[in-house]
């Protein structure tokens, strides 16, 4: 990067003449006392760079002439000119009479660009900071922030494009919902302009159709009526017939009943006998039950227990053996010790005889002494300073040996305590393992006894109100008056499905209407005809399912299916707003589904449609609205998108019929079941002998969960409890051991420098003053000659003292290890005991149990003889009372089938009554309303209006007779009316024809009179919608074209701005944390409007080290000058100026923030960019490379002159005398 090298004023302001400030280093101090010209300097600085008259402390530009002040200026002109140098040495010299570069002449527009260039923005004043400015930037409002933010990143530039765009994409949006409405309005007004045309051209046809409708709706009923009549005789004739037959039997079937009964009655007598023989048999067996599992739960409880302390005993002894294992191996530690130790004194023994001591001469043996004596007082002040700190020294080496010796010892401890806590743990697992399992039992046995007497006593109760449901289903099933049979086209379909699902049971679900049920009966119409084709349709998993089934039914030769793959379908998203339709529901919503799976199903065949009351209202909702909707009134009438209307039919009535068939064939599912369960309840009787055995199991559970319970207590309270307060010391002594070990290790670390410093300056002493004593006798230094007779006798002693520190600590460990050798000892002593007296304890339960089991085999024995007798005798009442029910069933049912015919004949009777009058009926319709029929003999004037009611039987007989012989024509009949139908289809087709005369009915009623111009009204309102369709086509292009102008600007905008925030943001933090020299300290800045931030303004707020957060108005002068600095270096990083001026920033900062500042400015400086600072603390321009003074000369106005002082020549002699 590029510096900035020197500067020249000329008449500018107290700069009198020509003078050269510079050259600058990489960070600069301006110093001078106050009213020297320092602000001038300043002002100067920032004049060259651009900066307007009114920020340079002037009110006119003349101002600035040196003597201007008082009113006698030394020049017209006053000049400024800053030398730049560029970073590959090329040089720039800016200059401000009027704007120049280089010498040359240019506009303000060019100069600032030059600016720029080189990294100086100077609307953002990036490289600026004035007097007194650094607090107000921290004080900032969060707007005038924002301001600052887009001057840096230049999206300012963007705001006046971003709001005219903006506003020309609002007008445009209004527009286009304008003219929205208006082409709205414009198809309402098509729309019924073309029903106008419709309903002229339909009125006619629909009188026709009306006559026709009615005469074939009054043939159908008498075609079908004569058909039924015909049907009714005959079958009347049968029913008497069978009636007689029936009767016959009956009297048979009635004395052979008798005979029966005579011979049941003996047979439950003996029965009966038997029986009590067998409860009394089973108390007694139910008396000595509960002893012997009371015996044999005792047994196993101290059988476990026998078996645990087995364990226990094996795991101490295996303990104890690893514990004499390890003293033995201690034992051989410590004699191999002393061993080694007696052959090292004997070896140094024999090496001193063989050796010897070698002397010097007694000439030299003097001057050592007298050169000694000589060096020990001129390092007598050292010495004495080295033989304290070598006492420490050895003290704290010492310590630290014995504190580590320590160490092992409390962790070898440690480890044992925590093997103990270990196998306690694992003993209260299979305690607690044990307690849960016993509880679960006892919890299961108490569970099951309530159960069984709740169930022997809610029997009957239970027994009573199945026999009260059958009755109401049997009643339901009745009054329903419908017979569900299936033809054997519904049966062989029924059993291809249950195959396939028996091939694919997790895949194949069945058909859709199976699957799902409407919330209410009034939606059963409506929703058969949304489901149409679907209804019948199989639904699977997967695609593949549905290729296995398809050739299935191709090998099976069976009807063709639709299928539904759950992961084929394409399901169109739901419209919520269709919700919010009145007087509608979405069709998915009034249909039910136990699976969530299948909801995609539904919906895939619902799709969007919705469901209304009224023909009317869904008329209105599908046509009527913005857009077409698939609706569905609830009488089946069906709109769908494209225009066409299906309306509601008999055969979609026989359809919906299936929802009630589906009912009824939960009745009968739930008559079946009810059934099943009322066999159940008959067999809770034999339970009752079970009550008493779960009590007995349940008393031995309770006397081992009690036992367990008090071992588990123990372990808990007391030696879980004490081996975890022993291990807690442990820990905690072993962290006080660490803790001092560390600090141990370091002092003697810091001390050893010490000691090493000391011995290299007496080294230095010894070496001068024994010089040519070394010189005369061939060694080096004095130390070598030292060392020689020393140096052995030290390495014996350090060998010495290794063998005493290996043998203490192997004595430690060995004492240790006896005393757990004890106390594992005395564990073994007592649990050798308890196992001898559970074993005693064992053996006399056994002979309990065995004595018990013999008392209760003896009595099963008995029981079986009693219950094999009872089972013969059973079988002979069985056969006949089968003798007596089949007699009885077969009564029961002649009556039935005789009461059933006499039933049949009376209801044919009133229906063949019914279908005559309804015959008279329909032939008067005919006369009054002089319908067209064609008759082929008789005639309508035979048919009378007479009350029948009033007349005799024998009157009406004859009426009936005379309009018997009326024979009409059903050729006008279409064909496919005249076939065989079933009454439910007889039904149907009626009411579709009725409904179809209401139709036209109601169709004529509502026509008025047609519009004979509703054909040219139509056109008109046509060419009106084309033109207000082609004016909203274009306004709504125009609205896309300036929201899309719009959103490039914000876009640009944004990135502009949100790249300066990002690096600022991230920036900030950590030069705050450098500008405080502390990681706590936190600086951060926070949008008011993140997605656009430059509309808002920014939060900027820091937490001070050591103290908590607080708004920045109450930080201390000091912590606001430190955060604004923060900001404006934090501003400058993304944006980096060539060089930084500041101007007396440190006025609000102690020494101890000034010390902070000036390292990270001094830091910046050498990475960065060029430092100048004006400051009048020393603290401060102590640090600098170079120092500017400024000074004063008195004349009639102030006179600045300037000094330059190179600090980089005085920074070794600095640091030699701070180290001094």
């Amino acid at each position: 990067m590029g510096f900035l090298k020197q500067l020249e004023l000329q008449d500018f302001k107290s700069w009198r003449g020509r003078q050269l400030i510079g050259p600058f280093k990489r960070f600069n101090c301006v110093i001078g006392p106050n009213g020297s010209g320092k602000s001038n300097l300043m002002d100067a600085l920032s004049f060259v760079m651009g900066e307007k008259t009114a920020n340079l402390r002037v009110k006119h530009v003349r101002e600035l002439i040196h003597g201007s002040n008082i009113g006698k200026p030394v020049s017209s002109t006053a000049s400024v000119h800053l030398l730049y140098c560029e970073e590959n040495g090329e040089e720039k010299m800016f200059s401000r009479i009027i704007y120049r570069l280089n010498n040359k002449s240019i506009g303000r527009s060019a100069y600032i660009l030059e600016l720029e260039k080189i990294g100086i923005i100077v609307k953002a004043r990036n490289c600026l900071v004035f007097q007194g400015e650094v607090e107000s930037i921290a004080m900032k409002k969060p707007k005038e922030r924002t301001h600052l933010f887009e001057q840096i990143s230049n999206s300012f530039e963007l705001a006046q494009d971003y709001e005219k765009k903006k506003k020309l994409m609002l007008q445009a949006e209004e527009d286009a919902q304008f003219v929205y409405s208006k082409k709205k309005n414009v198809a309402a007004e098509r729309k019924h302009a073309k029903l106008e045309k419709e309903e002229a051209e339909r009125y006619q046809m629909l009188l026709k159709q009306l006559n026709e409708s009615k005469v074939k709706l009054q043939l159908f009923q008498l075609y079908h009526n004569e058909h039924k009549i015909e049907t009714l005789e005959n079958h009347l004739e049968e029913k008497y017939s069978d009636t007689g037959s029936q009767k016959e039997q009956l009297s048979l079937s009635e004395f052979a009943l008798k005979e029966e009964k005579k011979i049941l009655g003996r047979l439950n007598r003996d029965l009966q006998q038997i029986e009590k023989e067998i409860k009394a048999q089973e108390i007694a067996l139910n008396q000595s039950r509960p002893q012997y599992i009371k015996a044999k739960e005792n047994t196993s409880h101290h059988l476990k227990k026998v078996e645990t302390t087995k364990k226990s005993l094996k795991n101490n002894e295996k303990h104890c053996l690893k514990l004499e294992q390890e003293m033995n191996e201690l034992e051989a530690e410590v004699a191999d010790v002393q061993k080694a130790w007696r052959e090292f004194e004997k070896k140094e023994e024999d090496q001193a005889k063989i050796e010897g001591d070698v002397e010097l001469v007694e000439s030299q043996l003097a001057q050592y002494k007298s050169l000694k004596e000589e060096a020990r007082k001129k390092s007598a002040v050292l010495g004495q300073q080295l033989e304290k700190l070598q006492w420490e020294h050895r003290a704290d080496q010492e310590k630290l040996v014995f504190d580590q010796r320590r160490q092992k010892e409390l962790q070898v401890n440690k480890k044992h305590i925590e093997e103990q806590i270990e196998e306690l743990k694992k003993r209260m697992e299979k305690l607690e393992d044990y307690i849960s399992t016993c509880i679960k039992s006892l919890e299961e046995h108490r569970n099951q006894e309530v159960q069984l007497v709740n169930e022997i006593e809610a029997g009957k109760l239970r027994m009573q109100e199945v026999n009260d449901e059958l009755k109401d289903i049997v009643g339901e099933l009745q009054n329903a008056h419908i017979e569900f049979h299936e033809g054997s086209r519904q049966r062989m379909r029924a059993e291809i499905l249950e195959s396939m699902k028996r091939m694919y049971p997790d895949s194949v679900f069945g058909r859709l209407f199976e699957l799902c049920h409407p919330i209410h009966k009034k939606y059963h119409l409506a929703v058969t005809k949304v489901f149409g084709r679907y209804m019948n349709a199989i639904v699977v998993s997967t695609e593949k399912v549905a290729r296995d089934c398809i050739r299935f039914l191709k090998e099976e030769r069976a009807e063709p299916e639709t299928f539904l793959s759950l992961d084929y379908l394409d399901v169109k998203p739901i419209n919520e707003k269709l919700r919010e339709i009145k007087g509608a529901k979405m069709m998915i919503d009034v249909i039910q589904t136990p699976s969530p799976s299948l909801k995609k199903v539904i919906q895939f065949v619902c799709s969007n449609g919705l469901v209304c009351e009224t023909v009317v209202e869904a008329r209105h909702v599908a046509f009527d609205g913005p857009e077409r909707i698939k609706t569905v009134a609830l009488d089946g009438t069906l709109f769908l998108k494209s225009g066409v209307i299906s309306g509601g039919s008999s055969d979609l009535r026989f359809k919906a019929k299936r929802w009630d068939e589906k009912e009824i064939h939960e009745l009968k599912e739930k008559r079946d079941a009810l059934i099943n369960e009322l066999r159940d309840l008959t067999k809770l009787r034999r339970k009752e002998s079970d009550v008493k055995q779960l009590q007995a199991q349940s008393q031995g559970t309770q006397t081992r969960l009690k036992y367990s319970q008090s071992e588990l207590e123990v372990i808990k309270k007391r030696q879980l409890v004490n081996c975890s307060m022993e291990k807690s010391r442990l820990e905690s002594d072993l962290a006080n051991i660490a803790s001092q070990l560390t600090m141990l290790k370091e002092e003697i670390d810091v001390r050893t420098g010490k000691l090493e410093d000391l011995q290299e300056q007496m080294n230095k002493v010894e070496d001068k003053v024994f010089k040519d004593f070394c010189e005369e006798i061939g060694v080096s230094n004095i130390r070598e000659y030292e060392e020689e007779h020393v140096k052995q006798q030290q390495e014996a002693e350090k060998k010495r003292s290794e063998f005493e520190n290996q043998k203490t600590r192997l004595g430690i460990q060995l004492e240790y290890s006896r005393g757990q050798l004890e106390k594992e000892g005395r564990k073994v002593e007592k649990l050798e005991e308890t196992l001898r007296v559970e074993q005693e304890e064992i053996s006399k339960l056994k002979k309990e149990e065995a004595r018990a089991m013999a008392l209760v085999d003896e009595g099963l024995r008995q029981l079986q003889e009693f219950k094999n007798t009872f089972t013969f005798k059973k079988a002979e009442v069985a056969d006949a009372q089968k003798k007596v029910d089949e007699t009885r069933k077969k009564i029961l049912s002649v009556n039935r089938e005789i009461g059933k015919r006499q039933k049949e004949s009376m209801v044919i009777e009133s229906l063949l009554e019914q279908k005559r009058l309804e015959r008279h009926n329909l032939l008067l319709d005919c006369k009054v309303q002089d319908l067209q029929i064609t008759i082929v003999t008789g005639s309508l004037d035979d048919i009378t209006e007479i009350e029948l009611e009033s007349e005799s039987t024998q009157r009406t007989a004859d009426i009936y007779e005379r309009e018997g012989n009326i024979v009409l024509d059903y050729s006008k009949l279409p064909n496919e009316l005249k076939r065989a139908m079933s009454d439910k289809e007889i039904g149907a087709e009626l009411t579709k024809l009725r409904q179809e005369c209401i139709t036209h009915e109601n169709t004529l009623l509502k026509t008025s009179a047609p519009n004979l111009k509703a054909l040219e009204k139509l056109q008109i309102v046509r060419n009106k919608f084309q033109e207000t369709a082609d004016a909203f086509e274009a306004s709504r292009m125009r609205a896309r074209m300036c929201r899309h102008e719009f959103e490039q600007v914000k876009q640009k905008r944004y990135e502009l701005f949100s790249k300066c925030f990002e690096h600022v943001s991230i920036a900030i933090d950590q030069i705050y944390k450098k500008l405080c020299r502390n990681t706590s300290a936190q600086a951060f800045l926070s949008p008011e409007n993140p997605e656009e931030p430059y509309l808002e303004g920014i939060g900027y707020n820091c937490v001070a080290p050591g103290k908590r957060f607080m708004p920045m108005d109450n930080l201390s002068g000091g912590e606001k000058s430190v955060a604004a600095l923060a900001l404006v270096f934090a501003i400058h990083s993304f944006r980096p100026a060539p060089f930084f001026i500041l101007d007396e920033v440190d006025a609000a900062l102690d020494n101890t923030n000034i010390g902070k500042v000036t390292s990270y400015i001094r830091e910046l400086s050498r990475e960065h960019c060029q430092m100048l600072v004006i400051s009048l603390k020393e603290e401060f321009y102590s640090t600098a490379d170079a120092l500017i003074g400024v000074c004063t000369e008195q004349d009639e106005a102030i006179l600045s002159q300037v000094l330059t002082l190179d600090l980089t020549m005085y920074a070794e002699d600095e640091e030699s005398d701070q180290k001094k």
